[in-house]
């Protein structure tokens, strides 16, 4: 794979593509196609997930209307109150939330969302933006089923300078309408398998999907083109282990590809060794890292490789958002690379995320450092990372995992 190669890749797929939708499977299609093209054949694993179809979504604000979006599957209807803005998750903070609706600063994450449920909030409001920014762009977001349980209150999203506005002209009463259809829809894995000469395998993970905003040039085509590269690397070569590659869809509606793929293949985890995630290099400045969700000595070991191949980089143990969680809650080990741009040079999740910010040359280098990792593993006679998750890590799994709630 070479640098012209690198960005026809992204420039093939500069589209938003999000989990469960036409564009998401056309992604799909191309990378299989991309493996066919290398002579291999990759299987698209479809599995379900939540869809829904906005009809309408409105927020007025003492009678002013506000320019939102709905948050997709929190339900349909009409819903008026008083607004309350909660800065702080204090008690005393939550305990006005109660027959109101409620604007939240960053993200509705799920001990927040059970927060609202329990102290009587009937609504929400979130934003996303810059202040500095030139548009007013507004992220299209979900309540998704695991953090709702099905206890479901209306919600929208609005751009951060319409948040400060409001609360500038000091609002006090606010309306949410919302119509929407809610269905179950398609999303979908896309595995190749390239077996070794023995029966365990080191499987290579990275998400293919974009956020509703992004063309995820960045987070996450990066990660995808890794794997490709290393597909067309492991074609080439015997390997002792089988590698198993998958590009996982819907990670960022919540990691669902590679839950599904752990729920799907559960009778087979035990063949894995480890994993090894790919999630947004080769952009154009940033520090690279590796993650660790295993034991401490892999971090080292991890650092003394990079060190001994003459490659830039910080390793630590931690849990990594990203696909790679699934498989270590498992009990596999894993690892998640990652080249961490600026937040002033480079974002995510936002229109800002396309091929400008990339750099295909250091795409090509990140590559390569990740491929002569995984042809270590995939030819060790033992792959020598252990299969015991500490308990440490057990307990960072249960909280990220929202099974415990941080202290």
């Amino acid at each position: 794979m070479d640098l012209k190669q690198i960005n026809q890749i992204f420039a093939d797929t500069a589209y938003v593509h999000t989990g469960g939708s036409e564009e998401e499977l056309k992604v799909a299609k191309y990378l299989q196609g991309k493996c066919e093209a290398l002579g291999l054949q990759a299987e698209i694993e479809p599995f379900e997930v939540d869809m829904a179809t906005m009809q309408q979504a409105e927020l007025y604000v003492d009678g002013k209307k506000i320019t939102c979006k709905g948050y997709l599957n929190c339900g349909s209807g009409e819903i008026e109150a008083e607004l309350y803005y909660m800065p702080n998750k204090d008690k005393y903070s939550l305990s006005q939330c109660r027959g109101k609706i409620v604007m939240i600063d960053g993200y509705l994450g799920y001990w927040t969302y059970q927060d609202l449920l329990e102290n009587g909030a009937v609504g929400f409001i979130t934003y996303d933006g810059d202040t500095h920014y030139a548009d007013r762009d507004i992220d299209q977001r979900e309540l998704r089923s695991y953090v709702s349980k099905g206890n479901k209150i209306l919600g929208v999203n609005i751009n951060v300078k319409d948040a400060l506005a409001l609360f500038a002209l000091n609002g006090k009463t606010a309306k949410i309408v919302i119509a929407q259809d809610e269905y179950k829809g398609e999303s979908r894995n896309v595995v190749l398998d390239m077996p070794g000469e023995i029966d365990e395998y080191i499987v290579m993970t990275a998400h293919y999907d974009s956020t509703w905003l992004s063309n995820g040039a960045y987070d996450n085509m990066s990660g995808s083109v890794g794997l490709l590269y290393a597909a067309e690397q492991f074609a080439k070569v015997p390997h002792r282990y089988g590698v198993r590659i998958i590009w996982c869809g819907s990670e960022e509606r919540g990691l669902l590809g590679s839950k599904a793929y752990c729920a799907a293949h559960e009778d087979k985890l035990s063949k894995i060794a480890m994993v090894i995630n790919l999630d947004m290099i080769g952009c154009i400045m940033g520090h690279f890292l590796a993650c660790c969700t295993s034991e401490e000595k892999l971090v080292h070991y991890i650092e003394y490789f990079a060190g001994e191949y003459g490659f830039g980089m910080d390793s630590h143990a931690d849990v990594y958002s990203s696909d790679s969680t699934p498989f270590a809650d498992k009990g596999i080990p894993a690892v998640s690379f990652a080249r961490i741009a600026p937040n002033n040079v480079t974002t995510i999740h936002n229109s800002y995320d396309t091929l400008a910010v990339m750099s295909a040359e250091q795409q090509l280098i990140d590559m390569e450092f990740i491929y002569a990792f995984t042809e270590r593993m995939a030819n060790a006679k033992c792959c020598p990372v252990s299969k015991e998750m500490p308990e440490k890590m057990k307990e960072k799994l249960d909280i990220y995992l929202c099974r415990k709630r941080k202290s």
